[in-house]
């Protein structure tokens, strides 16, 4: 049949060849609807061949012939806030602690894992600039990149020139905050004017979005320096991209996870400061948690999501990988607030984290929860308690499944149909998931929202603490967790070793890491809480054996087959790497 216009007269034709309607019953079967007679599978036919396609079509015409979510979102906006309860506007930002006494150390290295307070302190102190920060942490991607594979483009023209910009203020005087001249890296789904944004697959691997995201303009207000467009599993599905795979810094045998693959491995490896991420359903936590660095899943809808590749518009969040959650808390008071593009964003007003008095907190603790965060916040102050949350919905899995697939189909429905997803780089992945959504009825998509709503009011009522503590990655909690709309936040707690190490041992290691729960709009609450158990542990400052892995662990790569042992130089190599000048539109 044409492509063309949709005629009553073409369908006649199909119909006529079919003869008969029970090949449509047996179509019908497919979305659970074959309870209709032969007379009314005909009404059906011609009803949707006089009005639901054109109808259809004249919508995909209107909003869908580009990819990516980025124009024309849905004004059918997910309110993550529970019950009655007023969310005041934001009036004052966060009081950071001072830190004195902080000097510059000798080493490169022991710069690189300095946490964003330090490092603002050293720039403010005048004690290293911008400019020799930059320079730091990209030599340092482009030392690591070939064998954790999580750089994508290089922004190194418009480096230099904003960390130039941020010494010559703090020279006149003027500092913007402890984000002031400070290195970081954006995940590849958030568009850079003048650089590519590829969204990590080969469909759009030279795509350049002559748009500037929200997240990326606050950033710049706050004065911080983008030197990196880092990995994105294709499409921001898991952590393989067009140019290779994501590996995790504390063991390269194994991958990253995703699909923030090379904000957290980046973060790990002390190739950033700090680098943002997002999060549909894992994005965020689970690589975290592979890479074992901290990082913030916040309240939906605070962090605008202007210029960033959509997936769903009720599940997506932006949110920061960092060294520790008290730099979680300073990048998320730089981006948080309403983005006026973003009908999903709102203002919300967060106590600061910095002046929580945990002591008048109740925290639950899941059978998972990891028992030395539990005593550590108990010998605090905090009252802790066995907990768990009570629900009657039994399928969340499903109902996550029906909103991730139908919304993502929306906004990649060119794609489907032109057949680029016969391109994807994983092809039991997006392409197999977005055919079986073709097939999900409006009328049961809504049925999984209303569900999801049952899910949020139950989660509300047995939410009686202040925060929780459980597994960050557990596939339950995560998929709770992203339908609610809570804030957790995913805190390194120790180590253990690989698993089949080689003979003689290796320095590779295993992360364990745990979850801070909280309601949403209560971010503050999971943030002082990880940052009372870190100011008295060390996992978080520890730093992965990428060119130290032991005198006799020998690695194979298995993409580029070189071998790789401790005792190596590793070489700089950026061959499948975007250049640093910036891609002119």
């Amino acid at each position: 049949m044409d492509s063309g216009e949709y005629s009553p007269k073409n369908k006649a034709g199909c119909s006529e060849k079919i003869n008969e309607v029970s090949p449509l019953k047996c179509a019908f079967a497919i979305f659970d609807a074959d309870f209709f007679n032969d007379t009314k599978i005909a009404e059906i036919e011609k009803g949707a061949a006089e009005l639901n396609i054109p109808i259809s079509r004249a919508n995909r015409k209107l909003v869908a012939s580009i990819n990516g979510g980025l124009h024309d979102p849905p004004y059918l906006v997910f309110n993550p806030e529970w019950g009655n309860e007023q969310v005041q506007i934001r009036s004052k930002r966060f009081s950071y602690p001072s830190l004195s006494g902080i000097q510059r150390p000798e080493s490169e290295e022991d710069i690189a894992f300095m946490t964003v307070l330090e490092l603002g302190e050293l720039i403010k102190t005048k004690q290293i600039t911008s400019e020799e920060l930059t320079q730091i942490f990209l030599h340092r991607l482009k030392r690591y990149n070939h064998v954790l594979e999580a750089v994508v483009t290089y922004t190194e023209e418009l480096a230099y020139k904003q960390a130039k910009e941020a010494d010559e203020m703090l020279a006149r005087g003027i500092y913007l905050g402890p984000l002031h001249g400070i290195p970081y890296g954006l995940k590849d789904i958030i568009s850079v004017p003048q650089y590519k944004t590829t969204w990590g697959s080969r469909t759009f691997k030279d795509q350049v979005l002559d748009i500037e995201a929200s997240v990326y303009k606050k950033l710049k207000s706050a004065g911080a320096v983008l030197v990196a467009k880092l990995a994105t599993g294709s499409l921001a599905y898991g952590d393989i991209w067009f140019g290779g795979r994501t590996r995790n810094p504390w063991n390269i045998e194994e991958y990253s996870s995703g699909s923030s693959s090379g904000s957290a491995a980046s973060t790990s490896a002390g190739m950033v400061p700090f680098a943002i991420g997002s999060e549909t359903c894992g994005s965020i936590t689970s690589p975290a948690a592979r890479c074992g660095v901290t990082a913030l899943r916040p309240t939906f809808g605070a962090v605008g999501r202007t210029g960033v590749m959509s997936i769903s518009e009720s599940l997506d969040k932006i949110g920061p990988f960092c060294r520790s959650a008290a730099d979680c808390s300073i990048i998320l008071d730089a981006i948080l607030g309403k983005d006026p593009d973003d009908p999903s964003s709102k203002d919300i007003s967060l106590d600061d984290p910095f002046s929580v008095d945990i002591t008048n907190l109740t925290v639950g603790y899941l059978d998972d929860a990891e028992m030395e965060v539990v005593r550590i916040l108990e010998s605090k102050g905090v009252k802790m308690v066995p907990f768990q949350l009570n629900y009657t919905v039994n399928h969340v899995q499903g109902i996550l499944d029906f909103t991730i697939d139908v919304d993502m189909l929306a906004h990649f429905d060119e794609w489907q149909r032109t057949g680029e997803d016969d391109f994807y780089e994983a092809q039991d992945q997006w392409p197999v998931e977005l055919r079986r959504a073709r097939v999900i009825p409006a009328v049961d998509y809504v049925q999984a929202q209303r569900a999801r709503g049952k899910l949020i009011r139950e989660i509300r009522e047995s939410f009686t603490v202040d925060a929780f503590i459980g597994n960050a990655t557990d596939s339950e909690k995560l998929c709770i967790g992203n339908l609610v709309g809570m804030p957790v936040l995913i805190v390194p707690t120790g180590f253990t070793q690989i698993s089949n190490p080689p003979p003689d041992g290796s320095r590779r290691r295993t992360t364990i890491t745990t979850g801070i729960y909280a309601p949403p709009n209560h971010d503050h609450v999971a943030l002082a809480l990880a940052m009372a158990y870190q100011s008295v542990t060390e996992h978080h400052r520890q730093r992965p054996p990428i060119d130290d892995l032991g005198p006799n662990d020998v690695i194979v790569d298995s993409i580029s087959t070189r071998g790789y042992q401790s005792s190596q130089t590793i070489p700089c190599l950026e061959g499948s790497v975007s250049s640093g000048s910036a891609v002119m539109m």
